[in-house]
């Protein structure tokens, strides 16, 4: 396996300084954000794609200091109702599915998106309970009409340039769930699979070890974020797993994201990457950083400290005790 971070916790730093600063961390990869949430500050893809040597230049920067890139991510929700706010972000997918292929870049993070109710629905709607009935007939309306017909027709694009997607399992979005990840996979095809992210996966009361056996039988898991997250155990019993309430309201919250180490022990996170390992997954465990009580460089400084005591390097050898 191999150390990653998305780069986008970097963003204001220029590309060759974040990534003067990752390698002097002793890191392997990057993860780039090319737009939708996470921005561009680092790859502008329609860019790139015009300028034949700004896109080898941006390659040659990455690969002089002996770092790969693991992804390309562009979050966004190209399902959103508003057709505005749809077509940027499909364009931005489309885009960066192109320019992960001319980079030799096997993965494109985003997320699934999350339609409205109707056709002319203004806002998303995520239903997350099955009555009364309305909820199961807008989710039913979203599958057929929006979701599969939409990541079919990606998942064909992304195996023309030999791409994989990583949808990451995010609460307000279709797919969410192993178990949604696993439907969509079935109806779009195998270019479709998870960028698991453990952190989503605990406040919605899933087990990661578990998700990543599951998600991991099916080779299901393409890509690896490294967040971690606690929850409060007397906040959540007021506001429960789909708390509201703003990231920044800290002391009232029932959950909040923390750096690696600081939500589960190391013993936790051993327990993820061997799960990975048991799977077959050997790609970049890429840190992702959302820790509101640490600053940027101490959150993702200590969560290269933790993940480098639990995380396995070298390849799978002969059992010579067997």
């Amino acid at each position: 396996m191999k150390l990653g971070v998305f780069a986008v916790l970097f963003a204001q730093k220029s590309l060759e300084e974040a990534l003067d600063y990752i390698k002097g961390q002793g890191l392997d990869a990057v993860e780039i954000g090319t737009g939708g949430y996470p921005g561009n500050a680092h790859c502008n893809p329609s860019e790139l794609l015009a300028d034949e040597s700004k896109l080898n230049a941006f390659k040659e920067a990455v690969e002089s200091r002996g770092l790969i890139i693991s992804a390309l991510s562009c979050h966004g929700n190209p399902l959103h109702p508003q057709k505005a706010i749809a077509s940027e972000h499909d364009t931005v997918i489309r885009q960066t599915i192109e320019l992960a292929g001319k980079l030799g870049v096997p993965v494109v993070n985003t997320f699934s998106g999350c339609p409205g109710d109707h056709e002319d629905a203004k806002y998303p709607n995520w239903p997350v309970a099955p009555w009364p009935n309305d909820f199961q007939e807008i989710l039913d309306w979203q599958w057929e009409n929006k979701v599969i017909p939409y990541w079919t027709e990606i998942g064909k694009l992304a195996t023309e340039h030999n791409v994989k997607i990583g949808l990451e399992l995010h609460g307000g979005f279709s797919v969410h769930t192993p178990a949604t990840l696993l439907r969509l996979r079935a109806a779009a095809g195998e270019a479709i699979g998870a960028n698991l992210d453990p952190s989503h996966l605990w406040w919605q009361g899933i087990d990661p070890v578990q998700a990543i056996r599951i998600l991991g039988k099916e080779g299901a898991i393409h890509h690896f974020h490294a967040k971690d997250t606690v929850i409060d155990p007397v906040n959540v019993n007021s506001h429960g797993v789909t708390d509201m309430q703003s990231y920044t309201q800290m002391l009232d919250r029932a959950w909040q994201f923390r750096s690696v180490g600081f939500g589960h022990d190391n013993k936790t996170w051993a327990d993820i990457i061997s799960a990975l390992r048991l799977v077959g997954y050997d790609y970049v465990v890429s840190i992702e950083h959302e820790d509101g009580l640490m600053s940027v460089e101490e959150g993702f400084s200590k969560a290269v400290q933790n993940l480098q005591q639990v995380l396995i390097r070298e390849p799978l050898g002969e059992m010579w005790w067997v």
